[in-house]
């Protein structure tokens, strides 16, 4: 039986050289052995790893080292040395440069972010430039961008709005991020009661700090360690993790605020349960009430101090215990 030629035979058909066709099987070899060991890789991982996030980070993990494979495998094959690679990509860098400046400076973000790791999937961030500020829980990272759960905008709280956004990595370069969890975990937050100058406010302050450390408190001590933590990486230092109220004036009546930690995906949750508490509590006492703003017409006359009350031209001054005397015209009223 007549022996066939299959690389001869190839090259009469299809003019496709010896060398050419060493390549082209090169190749195919290498794509199929990194899909086959990309796809045993995640098989094993998603039978043996119940954590979504771990799945989700050997996916990423895999694929890139398959893409960085792949390439490498490529410039062997095709190029004779990295001799030639570097000549052609002297010549093409000033095209490629010019004709895809905003894909590589999105390039540069990725490896930015593989480096620096200013925020990872999971992490609730706020990315905030000239254009507007977005922020999101991170779902996603690519080369070019990464993707987030929208929270806000037209939802008055932390909370998802169901849009999902792409953003391009190389805004870390130019604008400011802003990282919810990643370092620390937790964040701080305040929540303030207005109530009336006539209410007894340190009773009202007495059960508004009953209220917030009732819910917050028991975070103060994992806090604590999560600040160790975070400042072998951050000058970060806080001389009180516990819930604390302050106490200010504003128009209306006397402020108070509460100031408490709390976990970002948790703040809107937290904050009905307080102010539930809150309302709950005042309405159980006659002598606290809230405040807000109203119109009120003062007559310093009627009302006033008896040493505020403005005495007419030439009158006697009266001794400073003494009551306004009401025949002057003054005073209050007789029964």
């Amino acid at each position: 039986m007549k022996r066939i030629d299959v690389t001869h035979w190839i090259e009469q058909a299809a003019g496709i050289g010896p060398a050419m066709q060493a390549r082209i099987l090169y190749t195919a070899l290498v794509l199929c052995a990194v899909w086959l060991v990309r796809r045993v890789l995640v098989r094993a991982v998603e039978r043996h790893v119940d954590d979504l996030q771990a799945r989700y980070r050997w996916r990423k993990s895999t694929s890139y080292a398959a893409a960085v494979v792949v390439i490498v495998a490529m410039v062997r094959i095709w190029f004779e040395g990295f001799t030639s690679l570097s000549t052609v990509v002297g010549l093409a860098s000033a095209g490629i440069a010019i004709a895809m400046r905003d894909p590589l400076v999105n390039l540069a973000g990725w490896l930015f972010i593989l480096w620096r790791q200013p925020f990872a999937v999971g992490d609730r961030v706020e990315i905030r430039g000239p254009a507007g500020a977005v922020a999101g829980d991170v779902i996603d990272q690519r080369v070019f961008s990464f993707t987030l759960n929208e929270i806000g905008n037209w939802v008055r709280a932390d909370q998802s709005t169901g849009r999902i956004i792409h953003v391009p990595n190389g805004r870390v370069f130019t604008e400011t991020v802003a990282n919810y969890t990643r370092g620390f975990k937790y964040i701080w937050d305040e929540v303030g009661v207005l109530v009336t100058f006539e209410s007894d406010w340190r009773k009202a302050k007495e059960r508004l700090t009953e209220i917030v450390e009732r819910h917050a408190a028991h975070l103060s001590q994992e806090a604590e360690t999560r600040l160790r933590e975070a400042s072998r990486r951050y000058l970060i230092f806080y001389s009180k993790l516990t819930p604390i109220v302050y106490t200010s004036v504003e128009d209306s009546g006397v402020m108070l605020t509460m100031r408490y930690l709390t976990e970002p995906h948790r703040r809107r949750a937290r904050r009905q349960a307080i102010w539930e508490d809150v309302l709950d509590t005042f309405a159980a006492h006659d002598d606290i009430d809230f405040a807000y703003p109203t119109t009120r017409f003062y007559d310093n006359r009627r009302e006033g101090k008896p040493g505020t009350i403005p005495k007419p031209a030439g009158a006697p001054t009266p001794p400073v215990s003494a009551p306004p005397d009401p025949s002057d015209g003054y005073g209050p009223p007789s029964g």
